[in-house]
């Protein structure tokens, strides 16, 4: 089978440090290459191997030319929407970073329009992706867990990492969205979601979000943005009937059963079964890992182009939006 053909719009930071490398180890070709930045576009394009002839400022460009399988997007929620129904309309398979759009209704949108034309539309929620959540994610849905009764999560940032977005909507629509998709992969629908605020100081806003699941469980996520990006940001618990699964800064997972008391036991030892397992990756083979999730992420896409896939769509990217509105009182534009 050939090389999938990919064309790429959006040559930022986040496109080369993060998406472009992981992609480029699957079988693909840069097709055709575009942002509107002249300067930025060529060093991409000198960086990844694309001739020049083959990029342009122009996305429409992009979408006229019949040499791609696919499109790759990540140029912001205005252009995510704006750009992926024009692809949706060409029946153009799409990954798209997250946020899917500026609001739950244009992402409710997009939604329609994928499944109109039956066309895949991948949304960038790599934490579903990350080995560490992969494999807690895997214990839960395991039978012998049982029902998951509660989640409780932090997932914090730094007021410099949204400095340009004083409103906070950068906050909402790029870190919050993460969550507001990895809860309910984890425990299921959510009956309802509400969030308590506390702004320490402008740039500095604490958010707690209250979960409810149909299931009957809840849960309890914690997103700010007043800690410092130079420790560990990242920590999610999910409970059970005298079982729970933890994951610490993303790449570590622990496993808690009901082992006995061990105090009065001369013969005490680590028993399979019931005493906690811990995971945690071999560092120093960090080309073998996956910490993050993005090439997991786009290798599913890659194979979504052809054949049906269990990834995050963008049906799930509108439902992400939407829990994120309900729990912030409103868009993000709209929330100040």
């Amino acid at each position: 089978m050939s090389a999938v053909r990919i064309a790429w719009i959006g040559c930022g930071t986040h496109a080369n440090e993060m998406l472009l490398p992981q992609l480029m180890r699957h079988d693909v070709t840069i097709a055709a290459l575009c942002d509107a930045d002249g300067d930025r576009l060529a060093r991409t394009a000198a960086r990844f191997g694309v001739p020049p002839e083959n990029t342009t400022q122009d996305w429409r460009a992009i979408l006229n030319r019949g040499d791609v399988d696919a499109l790759g997007l990540a140029i912001g929620p205005q252009g995510h929407f704006d750009i992926g129904m024009a692809a949706i309309e060409r029946r153009l398979p799409v990954f798209m970073e997250k946020p899917p759009a500026p609001t739950a209704a244009q992402a409710e949108q997009l939604a329609a329009a994928a499944k109109r034309q039956d066309v895949p539309v991948v949304v960038g929620f790599m934490k579903r992706y990350s080995t560490a959540n992969r494999i807690a994610s895997n214990i839960l849905r395991a039978p012998d867990f049982g029902e998951r009764a509660s989640f409780l999560g932090q997932y914090m940032t730094a007021p410099t990492y949204f400095a340009k977005d004083p409103d906070y909507s950068g906050f909402y629509l790029h870190h919050c969205v993460h969550y507001f998709d990895l809860v309910p992969s984890l425990m299921g629908d959510v009956a309802s979601v509400s969030a308590r605020r506390h702004e320490m100081a402008p740039g500095k806003l604490l958010l707690h979000v209250d979960f409810r699941f149909t299931s009957g469980g809840i849960g309890t996520l914690v997103v700010g943005t007043h800690q410092s990006r130079g420790t560990p940001m990242e920590w999610w618990q999910v409970m059970g009937d005298h079982r729970r699964v933890e994951v610490r800064n993303v790449h570590e997972v622990r496993y808690y059963r009901a082992p006995p008391f061990k105090v009065s036991d001369r013969d005490a030892t680590l028993a399979d079964g019931v005493d906690t397992l811990v995971w945690e990756p071999n560092l120093t083979a960090a080309a073998n890992e996956d910490h993050k999730g993005y090439h997991a992420l786009l290798g599913d896409f890659t194979r979504a182009i052809r054949e049906s896939v269990d990834v995050p769509t963008i049906a799930d990217g509108a439902r992400a939006m939407r829990l994120l509105e309900e729990a912030i009182g409103g868009t993000a534009e709209e929330v100040r």
